[in-house]
């Protein structure tokens, strides 16, 4: 078990833990600030050392969130999971800990009643299943697994067509769990508990979902991948090159710093490094995390 993996919050009585496969991965802001520079987030003190090195490289970590309501344990995403063959060689065939992690958290696999997944790309979507005996399987049985209707519709058109993408998670993290049964189809405002409730993030993908927490006054957002990393905060507007649709995605970041800056809503980043969570506050004419 790697204790570093999980994290613990508390709003009102919802409990939320974070479990982390790939932790502070580094890389080079460019990936996702077209031409930008080591030297553009060295001028951002703020974001080290959690979120960016000395050197300029950022940190961004790959990672999911179980939370507690009223009875429900919700996976909110899955990871990238185990075994699996990926576009990139730094997310094959990855053995970690992360069931024994999510017991050790506090929310055992079996305990798990719905799996939520914000949009399909491959990093949300791994734990979905689990290789048994040579076959893909659900690795929750026994849960609910509530796909967003755009997005999956998204997908489908994509493989349909011979899309833009890569479609290997499509095969082992998607298709089983339709063949089980074990999918809800959903809009982008569901609500999960009188607790916890979806709200629509377009831009990284079609039907992108972001998760909102509200219980005894106290509120709580889980980005999704809205943002990759903090300094978006700072630069809502500029383009991401992660998004499939890049001017959407500025104008929803925007959007979510319109709505949640300067409030007592803490930001849990759905990429960002530990300590993943803080406060959206004023610097001078921009926004940081406050962790």
């Amino acid at each position: 078990m790697a204790v570093e993996n999980i994290k613990h919050w508390k709003v009102g009585d919802v409990e939320i833990a974070r479990l982390v496969e790939v932790n502070a991965f580094e890389d080079h802001i460019w990936m996702l600030f077209k031409d930008e520079t080591a030297e553009f987030l060295k001028r951002h003190a703020w974001l080290q050392p959690h979120f960016a090195t000395p050197e300029g490289l950022m940190k961004i970590s790959f990672q999911c969130f179980v939370l507690r309501s009223r009875g429900k344990s919700v996976m909110i995403d899955t990871c990238i999971g185990a075994d699996r063959k990926r576009e990139y060689d730094v997310f094959c065939n990855i053995k970690t800990t992360f069931l024994e992690d999510m017991t050790a958290a506090g929310f055992p696999p079996a305990s798990i009643t719905t799996v939520l997944c914000t949009h399909l790309h491959f990093d949300h979507v791994g734990w979905n299943t689990q290789l048994v005996n040579g076959k893909w399987v659900p690795t929750f049985p026994q849960a609910r697994y509530l796909f967003g209707q755009k997005e999956f519709d998204h997908w489908c058109h994509l493989r349909e067509t011979g899309g833009y993408h890569d479609f290997e998670h499509l095969h082992d993290s998607i298709d089983p769990v339709l063949e089980a049964g074990l999918v809800d189809f959903v809009g982008p405002e569901h609500q999960i508990t009188d607790e916890v409730s979806l709200f629509p993030t377009p831009g990284h993908t079609p039907g992108h979902v972001s998760v909102l927490i509200r219980s005894r006054g106290e509120e709580a957002v889980i980005t999704g991948d809205i943002m990759h990393h903090p300094i978006q905060l700072s630069y809502p507007l500029r383009q991401g090159n992660f998004d499939m649709d890049k001017t959407q995605g500025a104008q929803t970041r925007q959007a979510f710093v319109d709505r949640f800056g300067g409030t007592k809503a803490l930001v849990i980043g759905s990429h960002f490094s530990d300590p993943t969570s803080g406060l959206l506050v004023r610097d001078g004419e921009s926004w940081i995390l406050q962790t």
